[in-house]
């Protein structure tokens, strides 16, 4: 079997106040394409579909086509929630969406249906599981872990580390797997040595939510979710990555899905499929006005993030030059110079004006200009 892995679409997620709903909806349909060219049998999602607990109904909307999609008319797409999903909201179409090859694991205790005529269908299912199989007769196992926690489980506190309940919940979905089945662990969570980015929200919780590598199964190919930069922490344990590049961070990280496939009874990696929808995040420094001007025409289909190195304050007509220069600018950080080593100065003896002088050079090492010392005079009431 080949098998497509993906996660991490956070559909309805914006860049500051940027809609990417039309990007999100467009890499989607890149993945059915990479499908189709790849003679995927199986589509697997490791989480957060959504980017909040109460998608807007575009967002689902977005979400419900995609899948539809992706599961054609012989594929399986199996999907997990994540921390950012509602579970049991995702989830709640499961009875019907499995007739249409689309598996939903949300939390709930429910087994989902088996048989059907589909190209690749459920021939066994739990509440924790699926077993898949095809026209040729091969199996595939995917033991199914949405983002773990007691309350998504409905477990009571106990004395057990959080590695060890996921150890033990990985064994729980592993007990119906057959002897010489090709064996996935589909699971959303944050391995010891996983990279984070900046956007991941307060994920490691200091640390309590990380899971060492070891709790993962060594006869399993384990599918991950939750980090946006895409990994690989050992040969069979994998993070797929974000849909787009959510953060600044991710500037230079390059978005992709890997291609899986079942060798005997192991399914191991095949490769990485780039993806190329969506806008490109650049972080770029200047050191002036005219070069960043410069700059931000040469990324005019971006979303930028400016950096300019600056010793006197933005003018009006200036900030609007820039954003007029690139209609992707969505974040600009100004860092003014400060004057170094200026001599010790007793404020007590300074005028009102002389003050103001001080204050505006030590922030930006210049004097301000007339027009600006006789505002600031007339605000104080102390102008001509």
């Amino acid at each position: 079997m080949k098998i497509l892995h993906t996660s991490d679409w956070h559909i309805g997620k914006r860049l500051m106040d940027r809609e990417r709903l039309p990007e999100q909806r467009e890499a989607l349909e890149e993945l059915v394409r990479i499908c189709e060219d790849e003679q995927a049998d199986v589509v697997l999602v490791a989480g957060d579909v959504f980017d909040t607990f109460m998608p807007s109904a575009e967002a689902e909307e977005v979400f419900f086509h995609a899948v539809k999609r992706l599961a054609g008319a012989r594929r399986a797409v199996v999907l997990i929630s994540g921390n950012h999903d509602d579970g049991v909201r995702l989830a709640a179409s499961a009875p019907i969406s499995a007739e249409e090859g689309v598996y939903l694991f949300g939390g709930s205790k429910r087994a989902l249906p088996v048989g059907g005529t589909r190209g690749v269908r459920a021939a066994g299912a739990g509440e924790n599981y699926l077993l898949l199989e095809n026209e040729a007769g091969e199996r595939l196992y995917v033991n199914a872990l949405p983002y773990p926690n007691e309350a998504r489980l409905k477990e009571e506190k106990t004395e057990e580390t959080y590695a060890e309940k996921v150890a033990r919940w990985i064994s729980c979905g592993a007990e119906a797997r057959g002897e010489g089945v090709p064996y996935v662990l589909l699971t959303h969570l944050f391995a010891a040595g996983g990279a984070a980015s900046e956007s991941e929200r307060d994920i490691q919780l200091g640390g309590a939510r990380i899971v060492p590598i070891d709790c993962f199964p060594a006869d399993a190919f384990t599918a991950l979710g939750h980090l946006h930069k895409r990994q690989r922490l050992r040969d069979n344990v994998y993070y797929s990555g974000s849909l787009l590049q959510y953060s600044f961070d991710e500037a230079n990280i390059p978005k992709s899905v890997a291609i899986l496939k079942t060798e005997g009874d192991k399914v191991v990696f095949e490769k990485e499929v780039p993806l190329t929808s969506g806008r490109k995040l650049v972080r770029l420094e200047a050191a002036g006005v005219e070069q960043a001007l410069a700059l931000l025409r040469r990324y005019e289909n971006a979303f930028v993030e400016l950096t300019l190195h600056l010793n006197a304050p933005l003018t009006a007509q200036e900030t609007l030059s820039l954003r007029e220069a690139n209609e992707g600018l969505v974040s600009l950080i100004v860092r003014t110079q400060t004057a170094v080593d200026a001599p010790e100065i007793v404020r007590s003896a300074l005028s009102s004006e002389e003050l103001f002088v001080e204050y505006y050079k030590s922030v930006y090492g210049e004097p301000p200009s007339d027009e600006l010392k006789e505002a600031f005079l007339e605000l104080l009431g102390e102008g001509a």
